[in-house]
């Protein structure tokens, strides 16, 4: 039986077990072993799915999807109304992972947020990729030193993903690295499709180890370069918001942070003014919980923008890449 199984808030009475996917009408073995490797390992994640991705998973009409989610609805306690101060209570409960500078985050509201997605846009050497490896290592820290003794998983798309840097990064914070290499679980990504493929990977390896971070470095790399024309923007937007909406799927499983690095153009109908824009529009801008824009200024520094958050101010804080890591 899956560990999330037992915490999906099923209504079976005390003392007896959770309910298995096999237990649902119409769910035999041969369809559950499809539905837990499309990601849907418990009650729960099948219960707030739609039916079209549920007959898609497991190769059934959508009507026989959508009754097998109404049996699982019936079995756990999918969300009704709840009053303001117990969402509060519940956000009181989330992870932030540390930056190792003081003031990103601050302007972060105490640092990266798990059960959301942070977007970082910039140009390159404007320090993505380098507050990824930097979040890679702080997430193994125990709570009291900013991290959630957790792992990462990396789905590297450009082939950045440095372990010697992380090495480095890991070791001026105390870390042993090779104990931090091995927290780390990266997996190339060689297409958009594989890209996409790797996020049910994820949901995998969360199951059985404790992974708090998903960075996903970058998040448009492959989608830019593949779908070509505006004859092909409508399929690729409605690709990264499918993928986006998984990521965001597996950071509220796990309660894990997710970090997007996104890739940027030069847009020419600005006249005045930075000119730089993330790719992927309004499908990313509106999935990502946090947007932040990274610009390099005078060596060693970087300047981070907080563009979009639902709850905090925008803001900028300036920041450091050191030879051991993100400094103030």
């Amino acid at each position: 039986m899956s560990p999330k199984t037992a915490k999906a808030g099923s209504d079976e009475k005390e003392g007896e077990a959770p309910a298995e996917l096999e237990d649902l009408p119409g769910v035999g073995q041969a369809t559950a072993e499809k539905l837990r490797e499309a990601g849907y390992a418990d009650l729960m994640e099948l219960a707030v799915a739609s039916p079209d991705d549920v007959a898609t998973a497991a190769e059934i009409g959508e009507g026989a999807a959508q009754k097998i989610i109404q049996e699982a609805r019936k079995r756990v306690q999918v969300g009704g109304f709840e009053s303001g101060s117990a969402i509060l209570e519940r956000r009181r409960k989330l992870g932030r992972i540390t930056t190792m500078s003081k003031a990103f985050d601050e302007l972060l509201g105490g640092g990266v947020e798990t059960q959301a997605i942070t977007e970082v846009y910039g140009q390159f050497g404007s320090g993505k990729t380098q507050l990824g490896l930097e979040l890679s290592a702080t997430v193994q820290l125990p709570p009291e030193q900013g991290g959630l003794s957790g792992e990462a998983v990396w789905i590297d798309t450009e082939n950045t993903f440095r372990a010697e840097r992380l090495s480095e990064v890991a070791r001026a914070l105390g870390l042993d690295p090779e104990k931090a290499l091995e927290h780390v679980h990266v997996a190339r990504a060689f297409n958009s499709n594989h890209q996409e493929l790797l996020v049910p990977k994820a949901f995998e390896l969360a199951r059985e180890r404790p992974v708090r971070l998903l960075v996903v470095d970058s998040l448009t790399a492959h989608f830019r370069a593949e779908f070509l024309g505006r004859g092909a923007l409508a399929d690729r937007q409605q690709r990264l918001n499918r993928h986006m909406h998984e990521l965001l799927r597996f950071g509220d499983v796990f309660n894990a942070a997710i970090l997007c690095t996104n890739q940027v153009s030069a847009r020419p109908d600005v006249l005045f003014g930075d000119p730089t824009g993330p790719i992927g529009g309004n499908i990313v801008g509106h999935t990502a919980t946090y947007r932040v824009y990274l610009r390099k200024s005078k060596p060693p520094r970087r300047i981070a923008r907080l563009v979009d958050s639902p709850n905090l101010p925008e803001g900028e804080a300036v920041f450091s890449v050191t030879g051991e890591g993100i400094r103030d």
